[in-house]
């Protein structure tokens, strides 16, 4: 009958008039914007869906009706854009607007959980809040400087102290045979050092941003997140512990003119093993930094990334001249030992594989994410070919003690902001698209001058370079048994290397990580890897020039 009014009608006349109140009233919060995205992303159906399409006429007929939550690999993503106003209620027309979805494939920055609790929270019919470049201001309080200098500043100390004790380690064992006898073994140590950045630091970074990002709240989804990264983690340790003792082998074969095959046996048996048991219990150890920081109120981009890398080092390189001691006593008699340590290994390989790619985040990663971490293997190996080079020569040998300390602290401190500005970019802005101050050429005032919390990040990280290395350096001394500081030539050249180590750092990640957003990679993954070998290669270098100068001068205040 046509004067009666049907049931279906007043569902979806109800229904409307809901999603338009909620719309104009502009609410913020978590729970109103998940119901009404869940309730615009479902296909309506029965009777809502008859009342709403009498109410809605023509204009709702342009939308794509999606069906159920996000299937795996898919993200629904609000777009405006879609939808033009065709009927004359401005209000039906808002609401068409922020309700049309569209389907789009997984894309590196989303390589964060793909949780429908918060896909399409924000309208895309708000556009009141965004800033310009297709940025938005992030809700809540904002963090105080004191808070972000007292969770970086401890973690740095700690991370400091770790790579002093590495340096001490590496002085020691600098001296055993298979290191004697060996000599490629110390162009495979910043490669495998370098380890903790191309995947602690960076699984540290991806899990950091998820959970300021709000993604890891589900606990079955969060531990499925947890559980495809390290198994990811494991996959690329194994792999690149592989290339990284192939990369050393053909180095050192390059500058000494022969290679033998039990030694590459040794340097492959050794890498690997050192890589896989490394990250693995680094691994464990990230995840439970990472959720115990959240619980506590801590921030995990300040925390989260210094403390991968606080006794990184010690454990890594500890596990590598054991492994490669061990090794060697079975070098000549048991030869088949290193082969069969080998297998094992890589034998582990299709499981990973399988494991990892159960979850999309690590599924495009298992994919896409070799390129940076095999760059980097190949930036830190050059870095350890000059490593190798100076110890060989007497007169720099010290370098070896201070190594690991200005390449671990440049490192850990580049790893911070990275990891801040990824977060950044990941919760305010839209995939692909930068604020417009970061549209322009790259510059050091961009990235020291500013108001901004990363602007402030940046001169926290960068003052606390001379006192936290002055600590180092005294340390060092103290450990070593000796009760005079170094000489005041060694003492400011070597700042003077550290500080421009990170200047230098800090203004390439701000630049590299804004340059990856834009061509859509997830800098979690990439700028990472990249910075810390770029803080091997750049400390490396710079303390060799350091003690090459003292010895030029004279001056042997550095032993």
């Amino acid at each position: 009958m046509h004067g009666s009014i049907s049931a279906s009608g007043i569902q979806g006349a109800l229904y409307f008039i809901f999603c338009a109140i909620l719309l104009r009233l502009k609410l913020k919060s978590p729970s109103v914007s998940i119901y009404v995205t869940r309730l615009g992303g479902d296909t309506f159906s029965g009777a809502a869906a008859a009342g709403v399409k009498s109410t809605m006429g023509t204009a709702g007929s342009q939308d794509k009706q999606t069906n159920g939550s996000v299937g795996k690999g898919n993200l629904y993503r609000s777009n405006g854009s879609t939808s033009q106003p065709s009927h004359p209620n401005g209000n039906t027309a808002a609401l068409n607007a922020s309700l049309s979805y569209e389907l789009r494939p997984y894309r590196e920055t989303d390589a964060l959980l793909p949780n429908e609790h918060y896909q399409g929270s924000k309208f895309s019919g708000d556009t009141e809040s965004k800033a310009p470049g297709g940025c938005s201001p992030r809700d809540g309080p904002a963090e105080s400087l004191c808070s972000m200098v007292l969770q970086i500043l401890v973690p740095f100390l700690l991370a400091g102290l770790g790579t002093v004790c590495a340096g001490m380690l590496l002085d020691f064992v600098q001296h055993w045979d298979v290191f004697q006898e060996i000599t490629e073994i110390f162009i495979l140590v910043p490669a495998v050092l370098g380890l903790k950045g191309n995947l602690e630091m960076t699984m540290a970074s991806r899990l950091s941003t998820a959970v300021n990002a709000g993604k890891m709240e589900p606990a079955r989804e969060k531990w499925r997140l947890v559980i495809g990264n390290l198994a990811l983690k494991q996959l690329q340790a194994t792999v690149l512990g592989l290339l990284a003792a192939l990369m050393a082998t053909a180095l050192g074969w390059m500058m000494e003119g022969e290679m033998l095959l039990n030694h590459a046996t040794l340097l492959c048996a050794a890498s690997i093993a050192t890589a896989f048991m490394a990250s693995l219990l680094q691994g464990v150890i990230m995840v439970g930094v990472i959720i115990g920081s959240k619980k506590v109120g801590f921030n995990p981009d300040n925390v989260a990334t210094p403390m991968a890398a606080s006794f990184g080092d010690l454990i890594t390189l500890a596990f590598l001249a054991c492994f490669s001691q061990w090794f060697y006593t079975f070098l000549e008699l048991y030869s088949y030992v290193l082969y069969l340590v080998g297998l094992v290994f890589v034998s582990l390989i299709p499981l990973w594989v399988v494991v990892s790619s159960k979850h999309p985040a690590s599924c495009i990663l298992l994919r896409t994410g070799w390129e940076p971490i095999i760059t980097a293997m190949i930036i830190s190996s050059i870095g350890g070919l000059i490593l190798d080079k100076t110890v060989s020569d007497p007169n720099l040998a010290g370098v070896i003690v201070y190594a690991p300390v200005i390449n671990g602290i440049g490192g850990n401190l580049v790893s911070i902001q990275s990891s801040r500005i990824a977060t950044d970019l990941h919760v305010n802005c839209s995939a692909g698209e930068v604020s417009e101050d970061h549209n322009s050429c790259s510059s050091p005032c961009r990235t020291f001058c500013g108001s901004g919390a990363n602007h402030r990040s940046a001169r926290v990280l960068l003052l606390l370079v001379i006192p936290g290395q002055l600590i180092f350096i005294h340390a060092i001394h103290l450990l070593k048994g000796s009760h005079t500081l170094p000489s005041p030539v060694f003492i400011v050249a070597f700042l003077s290397a550290a500080l421009i180590q990170v200047f230098s750092l800090l203004c390439i990640a701000d630049w590299m990580v804004h340059c990856l957003w834009r061509r859509g990679k997830d800098p979690d993954s990439y700028s990472i890897p990249y910075l810390t070998a770029l803080a091997d290669l750049l400390g490396t270098g710079l303390l060799s020039l350091v003690f090459l100068l003292l010895w030029c001068i004279g001056d042997r205040g550095s032993t």
